[in-house]
């Protein structure tokens, strides 16, 4: 993520909301392949967690697929002997895909920022500042995360904790592919393929809703009201390509990084004809305050009073609620 962002605004988007398709080659590197190579192997439960944590999760379902798997993540190849019952999430968006093809009771633990589904095991364990100790105490045979911050898959290695790192995806069908290696790895790869069908056949019906415009529309999409904003390289842009919306700050001074901040006047004259508002829980932002700035009645948007206030975790995780956030962007368009 780019290094000029500020803190607020790094610990909000990673790894919560980091969905920037061009990771990989960030000024901020979230891939430390050289600290995995003692993650990749056979699952193991660690010996440093607390008594009471030792042994299956209650209610975890039996074994759907024949083990030990092989799956892949970002920090190399993972060979899981038996079916995990203790896993640790350490991303939000993996938490949701894990709770949505049936392994939810298999989770023991997951982030601070794992906020959805509510009956998922939230704790005080940091993805932004992931402590492997802390991690530990849970006792998991399966550690699941979304990039390498503080060296946490190494440090997770060292302990002979199997961890398995899915980076955001640069695509859809990269995400719909997060669902398949989570199913393979918790020992539900039916569920997983269902969910995927699920998720695309949605958004495919979003999109077809959605009438044709006589020409294409702008849209802005606001992730603090200081106007930091996203391109269509990212995937939250990827969902806007999909309706044929013009991103206004694709052609913003900064846009190379993806999260290019915008001014005031830069949106104004921009004249976005749509304005995804994702900054209602962090910033308190709504449709009025939004309309009270200088300048902004003028804008098309704000006069046709296509203001959308979104819920800030679901149009920014690559999760089963994307089709939730392209069924929130066809009902402004039109659609449903």
């Amino acid at each position: 993520m780019p290094s000029a962002l500020p803190a607020r605004l790094r610990r909000r988007l990673m790894p919560a909301r980091l969905l920037h398709a061009g990771v990989a080659g960030l000024a901020v590197p979230v891939l430390a392949l050289a600290a995995c190579a003692g993650s990749s192997g056979t699952t193991s439960t660690s010996s440093a967690g607390p008594a009471q944590a030792s042994g299956p999760a209650s209610g975890s379902s039996p074994a759907a697929a024949s083990f030990p798997v092989s799956v892949a993540g970002a920090n190399g190849p993972l060979t899981i002997s038996a079916q995990p019952h203790r896993i640790v999430s350490l991303s939000a968006t993996e938490t949701e895909i894990l709770f949505a093809i049936g392994a939810g009771s298999q989770v023991v633990a997951v982030d601070d920022q794992s906020n959805y589904p509510k009956t998922a095991p939230t704790t005080t364990l940091s993805a932004y500042k992931p402590n492997a100790e802390a991690v530990a105490g849970y006792a998991p045979d399966l550690v699941v995360l979304s990039d390498d911050r503080n060296g946490i898959v190494g440090a997770l290695g060292k302990l002979k904790i199997p961890t398995l790192m899915l980076t955001a995806p640069q695509t859809l069908d990269d995400s719909y592919s997060q669902y398949t290696t989570l199913g393979s790895a918790t020992g539900h790869p039916a569920e997983a393929a269902q969910e995927v069908q699920t998720v695309k056949a949605r958004i495919a019906a979003a999109v077809a809703s959605v009438p044709k415009p006589a020409k294409p529309l702008r849209v802005y999409h606001e992730l603090e009201q200081d106007y930091y904003s996203v391109t269509s390289t990212t995937f939250i842009g990827s969902i806007y390509r999909l309706f044929g919306l013009q991103d206004i700050a694709d052609s913003a001074k900064g846009a190379e990084s993806g999260y290019p901040q915008l001014s005031a006047e830069y949106v104004v004259q921009a004249a976005p004809d749509i304005i995804v508002l994702a900054d209602t829980k962090c910033c308190g932002q709504t449709p009025g305050t939004l309309a009270k700035r200088p300048a902004f009645n003028t804008i098309p948007a704000v006069k046709d009073g296509r203001i959308v206030a979104a819920d800030d975790d679901i149009v920014s995780r690559w999760g089963p609620r994307t089709a939730d956030f392209a069924e929130l962007v066809a009902r402004e368009l039109g659609g449903r």
